[in-house]
């Protein structure tokens, strides 16, 4: 069983998410500004095409608008992961292709 099936089988209308519409849109998410849904912090206009959106119930976001926020457990204190890092044997740190940070 797929996770939007999933998703949809515990009652979940709708899934919005951060991603790239060439791999995404092949699953049928769409940009979320089509829903009326923006970006917490993004300014009226501003390109936001990597916010998605699909519904998972057909008519779901019909007349929905508003801003979507990125729940706080996504943000990591840099510091405290540090300090965290170093409870485990050191490893040389990379950035490998592919990579976004």
């Amino acid at each position: 069983m797929s996770t939007l099936e999933k998703a949809a089988g515990l009652g979940f209308g709708a899934v919005c998410f951060e991603g790239n519409i060439d791999f995404y849109g092949n699953s049928g998410f769409t940009f979320a500004s089509r829903y009326g849904i923006r970006y917490h912090g993004l300014p009226e206009g501003e390109d936001a095409s990597f916010f998605l959106c699909k519904e998972l119930k057909k008519g779901y976001l019909d007349g929905v608008n508003g801003e979507y926020a990125t729940p706080q457990g996504y943000f990591v204190d840099e510091a405290e992961a540090e300090e965290f890092d170093k409870l485990f044997p050191p490893k040389e740190k990379l950035k490998l292709p592919g990579q976004l940070w």
